[in-house]
């Protein structure tokens, strides 16, 4: 059966146990997409994969910047796990791979300061995440989505995964890691959106 409808609330459930899904894998107010929706702040920057690299720094005792082949040569892993965005749609099974933050964030040697994480974006966006929820075994730093390197639209050539909050928090185009001693608020966080984004208590805005 093609997952195609609007599942809210109560609505929601009913379908999920008739899709033969476990009860409360969709979050309140959500619905089922089999499409993988669009949404990016700004144009598609453009990259360059010789020189592109990522930072990992702040808070750190060792900070460091890898390129795209000294990332790839880390240690990769897939996972398969359910998205949830802000704007209501939840895609189910996604399948990506890339490399554990908390691998990366080990390497650089957090300081007993560093609390926070701002991740930083080509083309401007930022997003901020407890440092904590990034040691998780399912946030990577994503470069493949269903066996294939990421699409432009979603991020390439490496995206944040962090699927226990809403999708805002997955930055697309990322560059940098910043770890921070305080919280500080990204671009949709200073815009309205909650600090948390905890999908299952719907922390989707401040007000």
């Amino acid at each position: 059966m093609a997952i195609t409808s609007k599942l809210l609330g109560d609505r929601g459930r009913k379908q999920a146990a008739k899709l033969g899904l476990q009860p409360g894998r969709i979050p309140p107010g959500q619905y089922l997409t089999e499409r993988f929706p669009v949404l990016t702040y700004g144009r598609n920057p453009a990259y360059d994969l010789d020189s592109w690299s990522l930072s990992i720094h702040g808070e750190v005792e060792e900070p460091y910047t890898l390129r795209w082949d000294e990332l790839m040569a880390l240690e990769q892993t897939t996972i398969t796990t359910d998205i949830h965005c802000v704007t209501r749609w939840s895609k189910l099974d996604t399948t990506w791979t890339g490399v554990r933050v908390r691998d990366v964030l080990e390497r650089a040697r957090v300081t007993p300061s560093g609390a926070f994480v701002m991740a930083h974006c080509d083309g401007g966006y930022t997003t901020n995440v407890p440092l904590e929820a990034l040691l998780d075994d399912d946030v990577l730093l994503a470069h493949q989505y269903g066996g294939k390197p990421l699409e432009h639209d979603h991020g390439a050539p490496l995206r944040l995964l962090v699927p226990k909050r809403y999708f805002w928090k997955s930055a697309k185009f990322l560059r940098e890691l910043e770890v921070m001693s305080e919280d500080r608020e990204g671009f949709w966080e200073l815009n309205g959106y909650h600090n948390g984004a905890d999908p299952w208590t719907e922390q989707r805005h401040w007000f």
